[in-house]
């Protein structure tokens, strides 16, 4: 195999050449910084190419045995992963220069397993957007077509897994971040459940919804990048002390008789053209042998507007910390008789972007004394209806099946004047969240203008290795993730 095609390799073809010797983790490094150096400029997955620290990591690799997982295997980690001694920005001004003083759990993890990590990629500031356009430092473009968003706020890792800009990537998810790019850029998406994988090291946006997750190029990725990732973890207080079992095993496992919940969903906004990809993998699963039920989510059209009261909630909470004594962005000093709340001010203004004022705004609204029990606390109370609408349903079937997005990737700038529009992308994925279980994006389609449709599917709490089997026996039936993008860049 020539090595300018190593990394449109899958992950699970790449790592056995590098363990075997047959590939070298610096001749990997070079067809990456060549690919890096062609595409990037103009994708913008990534926020910074350091050549020097990937040849540095491909050196060392090269002195250790050929042992781990991901021996050599390029994965792309999100801008809010904490990567000891390097920038960690969260794509946002207020933490320019921010330098990680210790790695997150999960880049400890991959670390342990050999693999050779890529930071930064691109991502909406703080994790606040469904498009990568709010990122401070540049919007990141669709590889299938550079005139649309690769969706968000996990853009850049999943538009550099499409691009072959690296072999896996670790994105987060608070409401979609993971699976809405996964399913703008044709790759696969997993959030796992709430606790499955730490915490520790990812910097937070909303912390009863927040979740890492990997972006691959098929399904068998998706489940060795979780076996490595996933586990208790003490650092994390809300990590759970769970067995993780064989992902991989569980891909291989016969399909024949498990139930699929297929919801009646509102077809308001959604594209005629989703609707069709997704009723036709309805068909598919039920040529595979599972049993179909239709089955009731009656809170589900309440999830945007629970989500959007929580998350900002928590946002508000967690961004307080940000205010120029402590590290990151600090605004230029006065000697006015009010200087120190100038300073926060000034800092503030200047350092969060629109967006992400936004959300510091709409939380702290729904905190505040008076509208705490009319907002925050009845977002609560149908948060639970909707995890026991979820409850419920599994107890009918083992996964349930829905589209990921409402629409294929859409035009750049063409929702970024509307947040409700924007918000209303991830009005499939934000239930998940919500409910705290596992939920996967895979290709199901194209549209007519050859843009990727994505598929979702959840399963109950844990249930990962069931979510990876059906996932697996679709994409094995089909051949929706082996069309790669031919990245015109206009």
């Amino acid at each position: 195999m020539p090595a300018a095609s190593w990394l449109a390799q899958p992950m699970h073809v790449l790592q056995p050449a590098l363990a075997q010797g047959t590939l070298s983790p610096a001749a990997v490094v070079e067809e990456l910084l060549a690919r890096l150096a062609s595409h990037n400029p103009a994708l913008q997955a990534f926020l910074e190419v350091s050549t020097e620290r990937l040849r540095a990591q491909a050196h060392a690799l090269s002195q250790q045995p050929r042992q781990g997982k991901l021996y050599g295997v390029p994965i792309a980690l999100k801008d809010n992963l904490c990567l000891q001694g390097e920038l960690t920005t969260c794509a946002s001004r207020i933490l320019e220069g921010f330098r990680a003083p210790y790695d997150a759990t999960v880049i400890t993890r991959l670390k342990a397993e050999g693999a050779l990590l890529v930071p930064r990629a691109n991502m909406d500031e703080f994790a606040f957007g469904s498009s990568t356009e709010n990122s401070a430092f540049g919007l990141t473009r669709n590889p299938w077509d550079a005139s649309r968003v690769p969706g968000g706020s996990s853009g850049g890792s999943a538009a550099a897994v499409a691009a072959d800009l690296c072999a896996g990537a670790l994105g987060s998810d608070t409401g979609g971040s993971i699976r809405q790019p996964a399913a703008f850029c044709g790759v696969v998406g997993l959030k796992p459940t709430y606790g499955r994988v730490s915490r520790y090291g990812l910097v937070a946006f909303a912390s009863s919804l927040d979740q890492i997750g990997p972006l691959t190029k098929d399904v068998r990725d998706a489940a060795l990048l979780l076996s490595v990732i996933a586990g208790h973890d003490p650092r994390d207080s809300t990590s759970a002390p769970v067995a993780v079992p064989d992902y991989l095993t569980a891909l291989e496992r016969p399909v024949k008789g498990l139930r699929l919940g297929v919801p009646q969903l509102s077809e308001e906004g959604l594209d005629p053209q989703i609707k069709q990809a997704v009723e036709a993998a309805v068909r598919q699963f039920e040529q595979l042998g599972l049993q179909v039920e239709r089955i009731a989510l009656p809170h589900l059209p309440h999830a945007v507007e629970v989500y959007y009261i929580i998350a900002t909630a928590e946002a508000s909470s967690n961004l307080a910390r940000y205010d120029g004594v402590q590290y990151g962005h600090r605004a230029a000093e006065n000697r006015h008789p009010n200087a120190l709340l100038d300073m926060y001010f000034s800092t503030r203004t200047s350092g969060f972007g629109p967006e992400a004022r936004r959300r510091i705004l709409l939380g702290t609204y729904v905190l505040s004394q008076g509208y705490y029990e009319a907002y925050y606390l009845k977002g609560m109370k149908v948060r639970t209806l909707i995890k026991q609408d979820f409850e419920q349903a599994f107890q009918r079937c083992d996964v349930v099946l829905m589209p990921t997005t409402p629409t294929p990737a859409f035009r750049v700038g063409e929702k970024l004047t509307d947040p409700l529009q924007m918000y209303l992308s991830d009005i499939y994925t934000i239930s998940a969240n919500l409910a705290g279980i596992p939920a996967l994006s895979m290709p199901c389609g194209f549209s007519a203008e050859s843009l990727p449709i994505g598929l979702q599917l959840l399963a109950a709490p844990f249930k990962e290795d069931v979510l990876l089997q059906a996932a697996y026996a679709y994409e094995q039936a089909t051949e929706w993730h082996r069309r790669k993008p031919a990245i015109s860049i206009k």
